[in-house]
């Protein structure tokens, strides 16, 4: 290094110890929090760096050195001397929200904060890095807010470096915590641990008993029980698929239809259905190694492709599903003589609370599955064990189900080629995973808490579909663009239109608009209430209004042109007409008899004169005109109830 480049360094040695000194002020516990800003340096932090070298050299590159190398000085003196229990420790909480300001301004690089905590968590046993992800945890938001590309590469190695350090069954809460803060830092739309490839945990074999050993002595089957862990893996032997099908096929033929013994008594059997033959039990010896080999195709699912691996799975899925169904069967209460905790466990004595949560802590992590020969009785006996076998066949069958023509068309279109497969999954193969689906779901759902266990499997399920489409269109971006703000202006707008109290219309719609009523009209004219009190509005009009207003339109329709205007007028003439005869109907209706074709109106509107001999006995009777009689006479000329109704069309037919 150069003099000029030593000068500099000492110089932005020198400024922040300085601002050390002001954070010890400000913070003489030592404490994570508060955390510092720059308003607790009174702005100054950005003047005193660029004060140390007399403002920023014209090389940036040089500048961000310098100052690395200064910050990495201080953080190696502070780590060196003091440790992460003392009250001192926290100069080197400072020194890194110091750095992660100017990484923000920048005045160094934006990884610089997250260098030094990778090396900070290599220095520290596991309680020291707690404490450390206590500060993390503290500034995830503030160390996360700017320039995340340049430091997402280091938190993820700096995350699973730690994670490579941790036991997943001592730690677990630990590594949950490190999952957590690697989930919020990094956007949800993010590629770096989606596995875009599809590849498969194909190193995670299971190994179990090949071949059972006979002991020769009691204490050589002690020894060889428990010896799963020990013995080395390559003299553990797995059984070939054709190995498993020549010992399921032998189960079957051991365990066939029981024979009933001489002693066994005999039973009336009263439901048709018991006549039906059952299904055997599985023998646990002849399962053992059908069951485990059922783990090579739940880490490499693609060997179904094969014909010969698809049988082999099916039959060792259904002959596992058999037997724990007979577990579940066997373990069900027989009778309320004895409590279920009683008949379950008869010779264990009582736990206390103490012991209780530490069982259920411990055997709720399970890394990997103890494989001996011996403890297989035990092992499927457990209802933990057999859901999670379970759910590991659900999520085979999901991934059958998806490669069916109906599942493939929804993807036709997708970008990501290296999940999608060739392979279409046959119609038999189809109803057997649908039918299997349905008896682990039902399964699943039994048994104390089961429906709880199973919506949650499920639901689990189901976001993954969506994830895996997600990943075999590519990955699309998940944020959308934000909104502009003239957008969001006029939305608000009409939120607050929508939201306001309305007011009554002056006229509501659809109603009648009664203002002419109150006009006045011209000078000397009523106005529009006083017009209807007119008694032409409401008195029953003479015939003889009618006579005019029809001779007018049959002149018209004598000198129309077009067949429009004559319908027009021969309609308007109808109704004048039909409105004579019902206005006649009431004083004249003597006179319809005279209304021959092509005569018209002329009856209605000139009659006869009245005789003077004629009395009243011979039925006829005179009626004023444009007077109300006080009784109508039903019967007129000898005429009973006539009904105008009959005789009207006839006449306008005839006019």
């Amino acid at each position: 290094m150069s003099s000029a480049g030593i000068s500099s360094v000492d110089a932005l040695t020198a400024s922040l110890r300085e601002l050390l000194e002001r954070s010890n002020k400000l913070k003489p516990d030592g404490g994570i929090e508060p955390a510092l800003t720059s308003t607790s340096f009174n702005g100054n932090v950005e003047t005193i760096i660029r004060g140390a070298e007399g403002g920023i050299t014209a090389n940036a590159q040089d500048h961000y050195a310098a100052l690395e190398t200064a910050c990495r000085n201080i953080f190696y003196d502070l780590l060196a001397s003091t440790s992460i229990e003392e009250t001192s420790f926290g100069q080197i909480w400072n020194l890194l929200d110091i750095v992660s300001l100017l990484s923000d301004i920048p005045l160094c690089e934006p990884g610089l904060v997250f260098w030094l905590v990778e090396e900070l968590l290599d220095s520290q046993t596991i309680d020291g890095c707690r404490v450390v992800f206590d500060y993390l945890d503290s500034r995830r938001e503030r160390l996360t807010a700017k320039h995340f590309k340049q430091k997402q590469l280091i938190i993820l190695r700096a995350c699973n470096e730690l994670l490579r350090r941790l036991s997943r069954a001592e730690d677990t809460v630990f590594c949950g915590r490190v999952f957590i803060f690697m989930f919020q830092s990094f956007p949800l739309g993010d590629r770096s641990s989606v596995n875009l490839r599809g590849e498969y945990h194909v190193e995670n074999v299971t190994v179990y008993d090949s071949i059972r050993a006979e002991p020769e002595t009691i204490a050589d089957s002690y020894d060889g029980a428990m010896d799963v862990d020990q013995a080395p893996a390559a003299a553990r032997k797995e059984k070939t698929v054709s190995s498993d099908l020549a010992s399921a096929a032998e189960m079957e033929g051991q365990s066939g239809t029981p024979q009933p013994s001489e002693n066994t008594a005999k039973t009336v059997k009263f439901d048709a259905q018991e006549d039906k033959p059952q299904e055997p039990e599985p023998d646990t010896e002849a399962l053992y190694p059908i069951f485990w080999s059922l783990q090579d195709v739940f880490s490499q699912p693609t060997r179904l492709f094969e014909a010969s691996t698809f049988e082999s799975f099916k039959h060792g899925l259904d002959l596992t599903f058999r037997k724990f169904k007979a577990v579940q069967q066997h373990q069900q209460p027989r009778g309320p003589s004895k409590p279920p905790s009683a008949a379950n466990h008869p010779l264990k004595r009582k736990r206390t609370g103490a012991e209780s949560e530490q069982l259920d802590s411990a055997g709720s992590f399970n890394p990997r599955y103890l494989t001996s020969r011996d403890l297989f009785d035990l092992e499927i006996s457990d209802l933990a064990f057999r859901r999670h076998i379970l759910v590991q066949g659900l999520i085979l069958v999901d991934f059958l189900l998806s490669l069916t023509p109906k599942a493939k068309k929804k993807l036709e279109n997708a970008s990501n080629k290296s999940v999608l497969y060739n392979y279409t999954l046959p119609e038999e193969e189809f109803k057997w995973a649908m039918a299997m689906r349905t008896e682990i779901a039902t399964y699943l759902q039994q048994g104390q808490e089961g429906k709880f266990y199973y919506r949650m499997v499920d639901t689990v399920l189901s976001r993954d579909k969506n994830w895996a489409h997600w990943k075999a269109e590519g990955c699309p971006l998940i944020k959308k663009p934000p909104i502009a703000a003239e957008s969001f202006v006029e939305s608000q707008k009409g939120a607050q239109r929508t939201s306001a109290p309305k007011r009554i219309r002056p006229t509501p719609i659809g109603s009648l608009d009664l203002n002419f009523l109150l006009n006045t009209g011209d000078e000397g004219q009523a106005h529009g209430l006083e017009i209807l009190k007119k008694p032409a509005r409401y008195t029953l009009p003479k015939v003889e209004d009618f006579k005019a207003p029809i001779m007018d339109d049959e002149f018209d329709l004598d000198r129309a042109q077009t067949d429009t205007e004559k319908e027009s007028i021969s309609v308007a003439k109808a109704s004048k007409m039909w409105r004579t005869l019902r206005v006649a109907s009431k004083n004249r209706l003597n006179l319809f008899d005279k209304l021959d074709d092509g005569n018209g109106m002329a009856p209605l509107f000139d009659p006869p004169p009245a005789a003077k001999g004629d009395d009243v006995d011979q039925g006829k009777k005179e009626v004023i005109e444009g007077e109300q009689p006080e009784k109508e006479n039903a019967e007129v000329k000898g005429v009973k109830n006539v009904d105008v109704m009959d005789s009207v069309p006839a006449v306008i037919e005839e006019t």
